[in-house]
């Protein structure tokens, strides 16, 4: 079920972001008196297929990884005479300007409606309260106090832990004095504490920008409380249901969850005693925790149970909610700040400073698709809102095959007053092609890697 979740979830993602992209050259093209052939969902053999009064062929195709346009160019085929002024390769510059564009700055003008109805409806996020400091990291370095809420980061307001991570993203790689401010009640005045950054590395597959800085959220205590029974597990077999508190294992006392997990994993095999709390009554029951095998090797316990998610203080989650109108500017602004962070990691991946293992491919696509899309509209838009950003920020990069490389030659022509060569766009063509089937190539390899 899971799975055809995630299958059903990045179908419906890259379907409305290849649709997107697509239609706004198909919308521009048209306007410009260009004929469209077919407008393609997907690559290869079609599916689906639907010619229109328009004289265009609209088609849903079997590799749902992109999308195109196909319009009436001479360089591809042979032009009646008197649909010649139709035909793309025969626009002003500006005009096949306007119509390569068009599909990544609509991808970009979709993020923002995508944020601007996210802000509409409103966003839940936690109070990004400082739970806990690493002994010896920047942020202890700085003196950063625990239990004081971030409300500034280098001048910029942030609201949630997720603006926050942002913020302190951009600066990977820099060598700069980095100033976050903080109050220590709702009432109380901003103090700032200044973080000393040098050449500032953080492993993004390992950790977060947030936890490389050595700030740890506030999280509500989970107390070791059953919420979850696997059927004819461990736990199951031994009588233990859900809302049971767990007060001792053996002797030891248990006072939270990850006590209770760490004496489990440790106690693959053996017998233990585990006394409970049910209903207001004391009981030892006897549980034996199965063998789990690691991928290293290692063997740890299990016994089939889960824990009940503690509930947060009310005064630690913030509705951010706006007014239609109010909710145009804040998306616009989480759009560009977004699209100033993609651009901002391809260069410091160019220079070195980001590591390629980063790049992600159409696997970790679809398993973020599909988390996103199992934890409620509000992930799934902003994972669509930020593939999109992705998806148009990519395509406009000067590079052969894309629609930056055709917004580069038609610059070129619009400078020079003449078209770049033939043989130089082959030749780009193919540079171009190499260098994105490598990036392909990689990011597939890393998603592999991943699993």
């Amino acid at each position: 079920m899971e799975i055809i979740q995630t299958i059903l979830a990045t179908i419906v993602t890259l379907g409305i972001l290849v649709t997107i992209h697509e239609w706004g050259h198909f919308w521009v093209a048209r306007r410009c008196g260009v004929d469209v052939l077919r407008f393609s969902v997907g690559f290869g053999k079609s599916l689906w297929l639907h010619k229109g009064k328009d004289g265009t062929e609209y088609s849903i195709s079997a590799i749902p990884l992109g999308g195109y346009v196909k319009m009436l160019d001479e360089r591809e085929g042979s032009v009646p005479e008197h649909l010649k002024s139709r035909a793309f390769n025969n626009k002003p510059v500006l005009q096949r300007i306007a119509i390569v564009a068009a599909g990544p700055l609509v991808n970009l003008l979709f993020a923002v409606f995508a944020y601007w109805m996210m802000f509409i409806v409103g966003v839940s996020v936690v109070v990004p309260v400082v739970g806990s400091v690493e002994t010896g990291s920047i942020a202890a370095k700085a003196g950063m106090p625990v239990g004081a809420e971030i409300v500034e980061v280098d001048g910029y307001p942030v609201r949630s832990w997720d603006d926050v991570n942002l913020r302190f993203a951009s600066h990977i790689g820099e060598s700069k004095q980095l100033f976050v401010s903080v109050i220590s009640s709702p009432s109380a005045s901003p103090k700032v504490y200044t973080m000393a950054l040098d050449k500032w590395s953080v492993d993004i597959e390992k950790e977060s920008p947030l936890s490389a800085m050595g700030i740890r959220p506030y999280r509500p205590e989970v107390k070791p409380v059953l919420g979850h029974i696997v059927a004819n597990g461990a736990a199951d077999q031994a009588g233990l249901k859900v809302g049971d508190v767990i007060q001792k294992i053996n002797d030891t006392r248990i006072d939270n969850w990850m006590a209770l997990v760490d004496i489990i994993q440790q106690s693959p095999g053996q017998l233990l005693e585990v006394t409970i709390e049910r209903n207001a009554t004391v009981t030892m029951l006897r549980v034996t925790p199965e063998q789990k095998v690691l991928e290293d090797g290692a063997v740890q316990g299990v016994i089939g149970a889960g824990v009940k998610t503690p509930e947060w203080p009310e005064h630690m989650l913030r509705n951010i909610q706006y007014g239609p109108v109010e909710a145009v500017g804040a998306a616009f602004n989480k759009t560009v700040h977004m699209v100033g962070l993609t651009l901002d990691s391809i260069w410091k991946m160019i220079e070195g400073v980001i590591s390629v293992k980063n790049l992600s491919g159409p696997i970790t696509i679809a398993k973020v698709a599909g988390a996103s899309a199992a934890s409620g509209f509000e992930p799934f838009v902003s994972f669509l809102a930020y593939l999109s950003i992705s998806l148009g920020v990519l395509n406009l990069l000067p590079i052969p095959v894309l629609d930056g490389g055709h917004l580069l030659y038609y610059g070129i022509e619009l400078i020079t007053g003449r078209p770049v060569s033939e043989k130089i766009q082959v030749i780009g063509f193919k540079l171009g092609m190499a260098l994105l089937l490598s990036l392909m190539t990689l990011a597939i390899v890393n998603d592999f890697l991943r699993l």
